[in-house]
């Protein structure tokens, strides 16, 4: 007996080790083949840049833009009826049109690594970018991010699991404007993504800098959004109902910018459907979504590296899906700051 005994605690211990030692599965963005992601954070103020990178030759790309403040580059060429249709690079960035500065950097890496559309006489790398507004964070608002960001954000591009919170893009992310009154609260990036036993993938990265609040669409629970004098969340449901608009936010000064990736094959029309039902998830975890004070945007790539038959239907619900856990995880990941608490902080 108590052989079996000390077999089997050997047995227990050599699981436990095993668990502890093997990492956990990837439900971020870099799970979908074909997909890097790499992050610049100026944390002198904070704000920064995330760009994400696609393998090869590049993806067929889509957008939805349904923000009333958009701030936008090269989004034009994602309309399904020009020509371009493979994409290199995306650039999410902080610092309001400044920062679209920071895509200028990603072509510069792109070019000195011999990636981008073949004209003939160079390769052009394709790189659409948005960005938000988060100048008046940390009060220095001439920090926003160069080229510099974003070639050291492609640079440091890679398949490990997203970093998450206050970092990238999301580093000045904050939400819960819509009262008004400086009772805002930290925001920040959210990654997530689902992979189904047949090996299609679906994924979405969110910077989250929202007028609104943002609310788990599983439980219906706010979890960072406008509060109260005594630091209760107000709940923006509740003020719009009531009739009260509060001072409202600037039209310009908020946006949520995210991307949602496929594996599988899709055209160019069908990245952009993709894209424009992954915008549901921003319905679905922030109220109220595309304000004329959001500059709301959506890419959307898709690698093609999955073999299977593509069924647009289930791969747009689920980029609606993903879309809205990232979001919600750029609240719960974040970070706080002097007068800007996070949710966590909240919980303490």
């Amino acid at each position: 007996m108590k052989v079996i005994t000390s077999f089997a605690l050997i047995v227990a211990l050599s699981a436990l080790i095993h668990a502890q030692s093997t990492p956990a599965a990837n439900t971020t963005l870099t799970a979908v083949p074909g997909i890097k992601v790499g992050h610049h954070t100026l944390t002198e103020r904070p704000t920064g840049c995330t760009v994400i990178l696609v393998d090869g030759d590049g993806a067929a790309g889509g957008v939805s833009q349904r923000g009333g403040a958009p701030g936008t580059r090269e989004t034009d060429l994602l309309d399904p009826s020009n020509m371009v249709d493979k994409v290199n690079a995306v650039v999410l960035a902080g610092g309001s049109a400044f920062g679209l500065e920071a895509a200028t950097g990603t072509v510069k890496w792109l070019e000195e690594h011999n990636i981008g559309w073949p004209t003939g006489v160079a390769r052009v790398p394709i790189v659409p970018a948005a960005i938000l507004f988060d100048l008046p964070v940390g009060g220095q608002p001439k920090i926003r991010p160069t080229a510099d960001c974003g070639y050291r954000a492609a640079g440091a591009a890679s398949t490990a699991p997203v970093a998450e919170g206050t970092i990238g893009a999301g580093a000045g992310a904050t939400v819960g404007k819509s009262g008004g009154g400086g009772r805002s609260m930290k925001a920040g990036i959210g990654s997530y993504s689902i992979t189904l036993p047949n090996g299609l993938s679906v994924g979405a990265i969110v910077a989250v800098n929202a007028v609104g609040d943002i609310i788990d669409p599983d439980t219906g629970r706010v979890v960072a959004g406008v509060r109260n004098p005594d630091g209760t969340f107000a709940d923006a449901r509740k003020i719009l109902r009531s009739g009260q608009t509060g001072q409202g936010a600037r039209p310009g000064e908020n946006t949520t910018i995210g991307l949602v990736a496929t594996n599988a094959r899709l055209t160019k029309t069908q990245a952009r459907r993709m894209a424009l039902m992954a915008d549901d998830g921003f319905a679905r975890a922030i109220y109220p979504s595309h304000t004329t004070g959001d500059g709301d945007t959506v890419f959307a790539l898709a690698t093609g590296q999955w073999t299977g038959e593509p069924n647009l239907t289930q791969i747009g619900a689920l980029a609606a899906d993903v879309m809205a856990r990232a979001i919600v995880r750029a609240a719960t990941e974040a970070t706080g700051l002097p007068n800007l608490p996070a949710a966590r902080d909240l919980k303490k």
